[in-house]
């Protein structure tokens, strides 16, 4: 009787532990079966649009242009960053187009007619945008009146007092040279070139000490080579930035020369900073998250929720002061139009679009940013391109549409999934 040996089975490679690597990738794609897609839908349309811009005008890739796109939608990303604080609550402001429109007014008004300093002007536009706000959070949180209603009044309200502001629709002039900067000068080279070093080592800095302190309470830490291509990611797109940003792109060097990254970059990537702490890093954030969420858990769990709630429209109003500011700043003075027309759409279109939910909960600063490019490459490439206004809202009133439809189904199968 012959017996038969089996050989035995090879458990070098089924017993081998899965690379960190590997598992970090595999609960990404599981967070997106789950519905959590983040920023990646705001991410790769903005580079479909980029690239189809790219390749049908070539001009869209120039210099002067890039500056442009960065000046053209940094009035509408930082409205667009404080309506993120009253989404994350499942709330609206309708009033913050026209909020920055008021707050512009009083700052031109009181620098060219009475002559205040700057930083007077200044402070009386951001002290406007705060009360605004608070009136709006008590009007929604204590009245209890819901924040469609009480903000489209305001809306319409605030209509009427820029006109009142503005002597019933004439142009007010802005001379302030440090306001005019804000949009209209540049940062010396060797300045931009820092403010990258610093923006790609203060990130790598974050994310190491987030490492370290997940790993101190045992927690799960994000692989180093993943940490490695975020801040490699970064240092390129930053670096690629500030070379183009560098380059020549005045059509008569003698006259003047035009170089450098535009001095509104670092105003937004500060607001960025601050917002994105706020939010993520202090309890009043994780508070905001929280009544966003279940405003009923949260109440029981010892939130003082109508504080919470009139502190976001606070919040909201007041980056639409500096929304404001930097609009004067960009058209040099203020009309009665100054945040109206497309503003808001396009600020809540912003915020929607980088992935920020209507439904309220889910969030983040960086969403106004990304939302806030993609806006301004379909404005601009399609002017570039030579299309109509027209057809430039259809076009973004369906990726508005596409993105709120993107939040809707991630947002079921969330729930599906047990996640909500």
């Amino acid at each position: 009787m012959t017996s038969s040996v089996l050989p035995l089975a090879d458990k070098s490679e089924s017993d081998a532990p899965e690379s960190p690597v590997v598992t970090h990738i595999k609960d990404y794609v599981a967070r997106l079966r789950g519905g959590d897609t983040g920023a990646m839908p705001a991410v790769l349309g903005l580079v479909v649009l980029c690239t189809v811009f790219a390749i049908m005008r070539p001009r869209f890739l120039s210099a002067g242009n890039f500056a442009n796109l960065f000046t053209q939608g940094a009035a509408v990303t930082v409205i667009a960053m404080g309506l993120i604080f009253v989404l994350v609550l499942g709330e609206i402001d309708l009033s913050a187009g026209f909020a920055s429109g008021v707050c512009a007014a009083v700052l031109a008004v009181l620098l060219t007619e009475h002559g205040w300093p700057w930083y007077a002007g200044v402070l009386a536009a951001l002290v406007v945008g705060a009360v605004i706000g608070l009136v709006l959070g008590v009007l929604v949180a204590k009245v209890g009146i819901p924040s469609f209603v009480v903000t489209l009044g305001a809306f319409l309200a605030f209509q009427g007092v820029s006109l009142l502001l503005v002597k019933g629709g004439t142009n007010v002039p802005v001379r302030d040279s440090t306001i005019l900067a804000i949009s209209n000068r540049n940062l010396a080279p060797i300045v931009g070139w820092l403010l990258a070093a610093a923006t790609v080592g203060g990130y790598a800095a974050l994310q190491l000490r987030r490492n370290r302190s997940r790993m101190r309470r045992g927690l799960s830490a994000e692989p180093i080579a993943i940490t490695g291509i975020r801040v490699g990611t970064l240092a390129i797109l930053v670096g690629l930035a500030v070379y183009v940003l560098n380059q020549e792109r005045s059509r008569n060097v003698v006259i003047s020369s035009l170089r450098g990254v535009p001095i509104v970059v670092p105003v937004l990537v500060v607001l960025l900073l601050i917002g994105t702490f706020v939010l993520r890093r202090t309890p009043y954030g994780l508070s905001l998250y929280a009544v966003g969420g279940n405003r009923e858990a949260a109440r029981r769990a010892g939130i003082n929720v109508d504080r919470v709630r009139i502190s976001a429209f606070v919040i909201c109003s007041t980056m639409a002061a500096i929304g404001g500011i930097v609009a004067a700043s960009r058209a040099n003075s203020v009309d009665s139009n100054t945040g109206g027309s497309n503003v808001l759409l396009y600020a809540v279109g912003a915020a929607v679009i980088g992935g920020t939910s209507l439904f309220g909960g889910k969030g983040r600063v960086l969403d106004a940013v990304l939302g806030g490019a993609v806006v301004a490459v379909i404005d601009n490439g399609m002017g570039l391109m030579g299309y109509s206004a027209g057809v430039k809202y259809v076009v973004t009133g369906v990726v508005l549409l596409l993105a709120a439809g993107v939040d809707a189904l991630s947002r079921r199968r969330a729930e599906a999934a047990g996640l909500r």
